[in-house]
């Protein structure tokens, strides 16, 4: 696995610190036991498993995702005995807030349906609508087909996917849609399409093109983090910048978590907003030291209670 992306998924409160260093640990070693050995399919495919079981949270997620593989694997045994197999088809519907891993986990699908020999790529391309909707007629079709060309072999990942309808049947979004769909018909492997996005918005959109629920056999919800895995992914993402919290500002990291989510903010981002509140308090702590002379390894580390915004200004 690239390093870069382990401290990217400890840095967004995905893994612990722990468990990237035993997913880095793990890849070190597999290339040194066989030097210059390729590592066997089966063994890929258990690696990329690890990496979506060390993610914090998201148990159900992950036991879909499990069901999924399992599934395909079957169906790829069962033609391997020219027994009567059923078609693989993996669109997904991805519902759920800012934060929650969408994205993370579309990634690690890309990965373990390459390893499988279902995709031939396994990259990601993230799109919204202003990637698929032009604004003129003729063009959007262009546009969509590009991008699906350039997700060929891969995962085209559409985020805030409801947005393609927001304009009603004359809106070019509708065309960006039937695109897609003419696609899925005529292209039935070697891409996988997820159509991503909060759960309301989602379930609207389904709901007023009901042929597309049915070529998205795949729905998984991603749930909020807990109070306890945020407060977790704050400390994870503090020990990775070599900061720490006091025993003041972890009583009150975990009150403005308790406070942020009881208020039910519209625009809280669960792990996205535990990042900001972070950045914001290491901004806030060089501004409290920086005309400090004589600064200890200690200070310099520590984000005590007053460098924490209050709910308010977050």
């Amino acid at each position: 696995m690239d390093k870069e992306h382990v401290i990217k998924q400890v840095e967004n409160g995905e893994i612990s610190v722990n468990q990237a260093l035993s997913i880095m640990r793990k890849t070190t070693n597999s290339s040194v036991i066989k030097v210059g050995e390729q590592p066997t399919q089966s063994d890929q495919v258990t690696q990329i498993m690890r990496e979506l079981d060390c993610l914090i949270g998201l148990d159900s997620v992950k036991q879909l995702i499990n069901e999924v593989h399992a599934y395909v694997e079957i169906q790829q045994k069962r033609m391997s005995v020219n027994l009567v197999s059923e078609p693989t088809v993996l669109h997904m519907i991805f519902m759920g807030n800012p934060g929650t891993g969408k994205t993370t986990v579309a990634r690690i699908i890309g990965k373990l349906f390459l390893a499988m020999g279902v995709l031939n790529k396994g990259h990601i391309v993230e799109v919204e609508r202003a990637d698929l909707v032009a604004e003129y007629i003729g063009q959007t079709a262009q546009r969509t087909r590009e991008q699906l060309r350039k997700a060929s072999g891969g995962v085209l990942f559409i985020d805030e996917a409801y947005a393609l309808a927001r304009g009603g049947e004359k809106d070019f979004g509708k065309e960006a849609i039937d695109t897609i769909v003419k696609t899925m018909e005529d292209q039935r492997t070697n891409i996988i399409i997820i159509l991503a996005g909060y759960s309301k918005p989602m379930e609207e959109f389904l709901q007023t093109n009901p042929g597309l629920k049915s070529r998205f056999p795949i729905i998984i919800k991603f749930p909020d983090y807990s109070t306890f895995e945020l407060f977790r992914i704050a400390e994870m993402m503090l020990q990775q910048r070599e900061y720490q919290l006091s025993k003041g500002a972890r009583r009150k990291m975990f009150r403005l978590i308790e406070e942020l989510k009881s208020g039910n903010m519209e625009n809280f981002g669960n792990a996205r907003t535990i990042r900001n509140i972070i950045e914001k308090s290491i901004r806030r702590q060089a501004v409290r030291l920086v005309d400090k002379s004589n600064i200890s390894r200690t200070e310099l580390m520590e984000i005590i209670e007053e460098d924490l915004s209050e709910v308010e200004n977050i």
